[in-house]
């Protein structure tokens, strides 16, 4: 994750202010975080220190107030893997792809 966000930087993509969803994909909350979402869904991200977020929160009205305040995870080494969809995609392809997008992301 640390090589993406140099890489990113390096290569002049936009960050911005992250957004987390709530679990049921009603609420949307602010966060503290600053970087890049690394799926279509925005969902998955990475801060600018290079830090693995699953931005998918539970609703709360301190959410709503203060903002959500997502932790660090590990990153999957695949990202999908046992969904209902079948589709998975390994981490390293999924953050090449996003590099590879620019800003048209």
């Amino acid at each position: 994750m640390a090589r993406f966000a140099e890489q990113a930087l390096r290569r002049g993509l936009r960050t911005r202010r992250l957004v987390a969803v709530s679990y049921d994909g009603h609420r949307r909350y602010r966060t503290h975080l600053t970087g890049w979402y690394i799926d279509r869904a925005h969902t998955r991200a990475v801060d600018i220190a290079g830090r693995y977020f699953l931005l998918t929160v539970p609703a709360s009205l301190a959410a709503r107030l203060f903002g959500a305040r997502p932790e660090p995870s590990p990153p999957p080494l695949v990202v999908g893997r046992g969904g209902r969809d079948g589709e998975s995609l390994p981490m390293a392809t999924l953050l090449s792809n996003r590099l590879a997008a620019g800003d048209d992301w």
